[in-house]
This record gives structure tokens, sequence and C-alpha cells, in this order.
């Protein structure tokens, strides 16, 4: 047959042999869906500067981005992601006065795993707002810290999710929970620095 004749249609081809699926059609979360609330950007705009903050080591002012009861959590790698730090083993899990107590214990020589202090950078993306109304924002992103020290690059690989609230006017976080993607924390061994 030549390569521009057309061949005509065989009864076969007229009939389904699979069954035929319908779809809904999936709609599409928009941030602009949360606009009364919160704009991507302005999530956007502290996750940023988190991320800045943390690389410069500027630990007192990271701190002063989270509310008076903010936490701070590091889940195990083979918990679900609803596990809760009351009844499961996690890496880290800070409330407000330990989360301080992280922040001058960082800060002094005396801390030995990060003095001197690894050279990290925090790369934030993947930003979307989960759940906005007028008390609380629920924002999800993806992350990767590098942290690099004494010759060794160490990648940790997550996501991170917060809860967020207006203090005067301000995005501050109430909670932040970062889920590592890593199988163990082989070869890094712990979490010493702020993911």
């Amino acid at each position: 047959m030549p390569i521009n004749a057309r061949r005509k249609p065989q009864l076969e081809d007229t009939h389904m042999n699979a069954v035929t699926i319908e779809k809904e059609a999936v709609r599409i979360p928009s941030s602009s869906d949360f606009a009364e609330y919160v704009t991507r950007v302005e999530v956007e705009d502290l996750l940023f500067y988190e991320a800045e903050l943390l690389d410069t080591w500027q630990l007192h002012d990271w701190l002063s981005l989270f509310t008076d009861d903010g936490t701070y959590y590091v889940p195990s790698t083979d918990l679900p992601r609803t596990a809760s730090a009351d009844d499961s083993l996690f890496y880290i899990a800070d409330d407000p006065v330990r989360l301080r107590e992280r922040v001058i214990r960082l800060m002094k020589k005396t801390a030995h795993s990060e003095y001197p202090r690894s050279r990290t950078r925090h790369l934030v993306g993947n930003v979307r707002i989960l759940d906005a109304g007028p008390d609380e924002i629920k924002v999800a992103a993806a992350f990767v810290t590098y942290r690099i020290k004494f010759g060794s690059n160490d990648a940790y690989v997550g996501s991170t999710h917060y809860r967020l609230r207006r203090v005067d006017g301000q995005l501050r976080i109430v909670e932040k929970r970062c889920f590592l993607d890593l199988e163990a924390l082989r070869p890094h061994g712990r979490v010493s620095i702020i993911l």
C-alpha cells in the first residue's frame, strides 16, 4: 500500500475493546482561593527570608519569626506524617522553651557539633498554600538543605509543613514540621543544623 494511501476503517475499529472510563475534571488548587487571608508571595517572602537567616546563622532573628508558642519538629524517617511527638520518637521535637535553648546552644562555641559552624544552603520551592482562614494558614514547601563541613557535603531533602498566623499584621510561624525524604540519616548520622 502506498505511504499516502488511506486505509479503510475496519469493523473492529468502530468497536472499543476496552471499557470507557469517565473522568471527572480535576480542579487544580490555586493560591488565589485564599487571597482574602494571604498571598503566595507573602508566604514565599517569609520562607525565603527564613532560609537566608539560617544560611547566615542569624538564629536569634530566625527565632523571632516564630510565635510565642511556636514549635519545630523533625519526625524520624520511618514515621507516618500524622505521627505525634507525644507518643513517637522524633529527631527534633522543640516546644517554645527547647526551641530557644537550641538557638542559644548553637550560637555558643561549646556546641561542638557546630563549631566551627557548618556552611549551609537552604533551597525552598514548590510553595503551596494548603488552607487559610482568619486564624491560621497552612503551607507546604519542598526543601533541600546542603551542609558543608570539613570537606563533607550532606544533603537533607524533604518537605516542610508550616502553620502560620498573623501577629501585628506579619506572618509568623506557629509550627514548622520537616519531613525528611531520606531512608535514614546515614551518612549524616544526626541533624545538628536547623533544616
